[in-house]
């Protein structure tokens, strides 16, 4: 008996939506937030760290804090990429290139999270933060530009320039703080070195590849680098409860989900404005540290996160076409 029409061309849709599914591997199913959306809540997972940090046991400083969530979150974004088989495809397939680009992004995630640190130590947390947060979106939009990336709009400007503003008001609070020239250095390092690992990815998801295998390859080697500095530093407090709580909190949460959702985001967000829109990170961190810690917000600082709040808004809506 011949199949009837209706049954052979429900058949062939239904090969299709098996087929794109297995072409796209991890991470490269239909996302239910849009580009912009997935970037928010990328930045607001990564603004609870601060907050979540302040419960690690003593002896745990933050250079080790910050190698565990990526050893740990760099592992766990490597075993999803490994998934249904993309990365070995990608392994399998990979051009120099790719595998170029792969290890620039590696070292440059390693080098954002050391550098940052580091610049902290030197400069304190006002003055590195500021410095960092205010030159990756500049660094971005520059590299994305020199890369082939899209114009820079001037609404993106002007959100970024508003943001920027709104977080050295928010981070400072109005407060003075010492600035010690190595520190702003390692700072601009850092803002530079983010700037390089996302314009990186988003080159690679933008050639085809998927974002969850192009998050996990870059993390995972991100984590390799750092493991001798989680070595290094000590790690007994890793052997703790509350340790091992923050830590799984940390990499499992605000570093394997938030770099599942960034990578989403990247591939319908400009990478300049996605870096415009992780800005939302210090605002989702100043509202724990209110609501959570007990800590204060000067009229300087509530009025520059009304400002990143207003530029992220601006960015974050459609525009009309």
């Amino acid at each position: 008996m011949s199949t009837r029409p209706s049954t052979r061309i429900s058949a062939r849709l239904t090969d299709r939506r098996v087929s794109r599914t297995h072409r796209a591997g991890p991470g490269r199913r239909p996302a239910r937030l849009g580009g912009s959306g997935c970037i928010l809540l990328a930045a607001a997972l990564w603004g609870t760290t601060g907050t979540v940090r302040t419960f690690a046991p003593d002896g745990a400083g933050p250079v080790s804090v910050g190698a565990a969530r990526i050893v740990l979150g760099g592992l766990l974004l490597l075993a999803l990429a490994a998934r249904g088989g993309a990365l070995g495809r990608l392994i399998r397939t990979a051009t120099t290139t790719t595998w170029a680009l792969l290890l620039l992004g590696a070292v440059c995630a390693a080098a954002y999270q050391t550098a940052f640190f580091a610049a902290v130590d030197r400069t304190g947390v006002a003055t590195g933060t500021v410095v960092t947060i205010g030159s990756a979106p500049a660094f971005t939009g520059l590299l994305s530009r020199l890369t082939g990336g899209a114009r820079l709009s001037p609404r993106w400007v002007a959100s970024t320039a508003g943001a920027v503003v709104g977080c050295t008001a928010l981070v400072g609070g109005g407060e003075a703080a010492g600035v010690e020239p190595l520190g702003v250095a390692l700072a601009l390092l850092s803002g530079f070195t983010y700037a390089a690992y996302a314009t990186t990815a988003a080159r690679l998801i933008g050639s085809g590849e998927s974002d969850g295998v192009v998050m996990g390859a870059m993390f995972g080697g991100a984590g390799l680098l750092l493991l001798p500095v989680l070595l290094a530093s000590s790690p007994v407090w890793l052997a703790t409860g509350r340790g091992m709580l923050v830590t799984l909190y940390l990499g499992a949460v605000t570093t394997t989900l938030g770099y599942v959702l960034y990578g989403r985001g990247l591939r319908t967000t400009p990478v300049a404005t996605a870096a415009t829109l992780t800005l939302a990170e210090p605002a989702v961190a100043a509202v724990l540290g209110l609501v959570v810690l007990g800590e204060d917000l000067s009229a300087v600082a509530v009025g520059g996160l009304a400002l990143l709040a207003a530029s992220l808004v601006l960015l974050a809506v459609p525009s009309r076409t």
